[in-house]
C-alpha cells in the first residue's frame, strides 16, 4: 500500500487542478455571463463586481495550473481552500437570504440553483485540495524537480528518535554520540 501512496498523491492532485481549470476556464469564456451571476448575490459594491468577476476564473487558472505543475502545490492549495471557503460562504448566505439563483460554480457550463445541493457537491468538490494543503502530493511535480521537495503522500514512519540524555541523566559528550557501546 504504501508504494502506491504517491500514485494516489498524483492522482488527487490532478483531481483538483482538473476541478479548478474547468472551474475557471467556463468562466473565462463568458465572462459578461459570470458578471451577471456574481451581480445576482448581491454581496460586492457594484464598483467591484466587475473586477472581481473578470479577475476570478483567471484566478482559478492559474491555481488549477499551479496544482497540475505541482509547483508550489501547498500554497496553491491553501489558496484554493481560500477560496472555496469563500465560496462556500456566499452561497450559504445566499441560499439562507432565500435568493435563486445560479451558483456560477462553473459559469454557465453546470448550472444548478443554490440551495443545499450545491453547496454539499462544493464542498465534496474541494476535499481533493484540503487533502493537499496538508499532504501536499509532490510525484511528477516542479517542487520535487525543482525545489526538492518530498512527497507528503510518500512519507514513512521512521525509527523512534535516540535520546542524547542516557537514563543517568547525565548528558553524553558529543564524541561520544552515535557510537554503540
Amino acid at each position: 500500500m504504501s508504494r502506491s501512496l504517491p500514485t494516489l498523491g498524483l492522482i488527487v492532485r490532478v483531481a483538483a487542478a482538473t476541478i479548478w481549470l474547468a472551474a475557471g476556464v467556463a468562466k473565462a469564456t463568458e465572462l459578461d455571463q459570470f458578471q451577471a451571476q456574481v451581480q445576482q448575490y448581491r454581496l460586492l459594491p457594484a464598483a467591484l463586481v466587475t473586477p472581481f468577476a473578470y479577475t476570478l476564473p483567471f484566478v482559478e487558472i492559474f491555481v488549477g495550473a499551479y496544482l497540475l505543475l505541482g509547483l508550489l502545490t501547498r500554497g496553491a492549495a491553501i489558496v484554493a481552500c481560500v477560496l472555496m471557503l469563500a465560496f462556500l460562504t456566499a452561497q450559504a448566505q445566499a441560499w439562507a437570504r432565500g435568493l435563486s439563483l445560479d451558483c456560477g460554480c462553473f459559469g454557465t457550463l453546470v448550472q444548478e440553483r443554490v440551495g443545499f445541493w450545491s453547496i454539499a457537491r462544493d464542498v465534496a468538490l474541494g476535499l481533493p485540495t484540503l487533502v493537499l494543503a496538508f499532504c501536499p502530493a509532490r510525484l511528477c511535480s516542479l517542487d520535487r524537480r525543482m525545489l526538492g521537495l518530498p512527497d507528503q503522500f510518500a512519507r514513512r514512519p521512521g525509527p523512534p528518535a535516540v535520546s542524547a540524555v542516557p537514563a543517568s541523566g547525565e548528558p553524553v559528550p558529543a564524541a561520544g554520540r552515535g557510537r554503540l557501546a
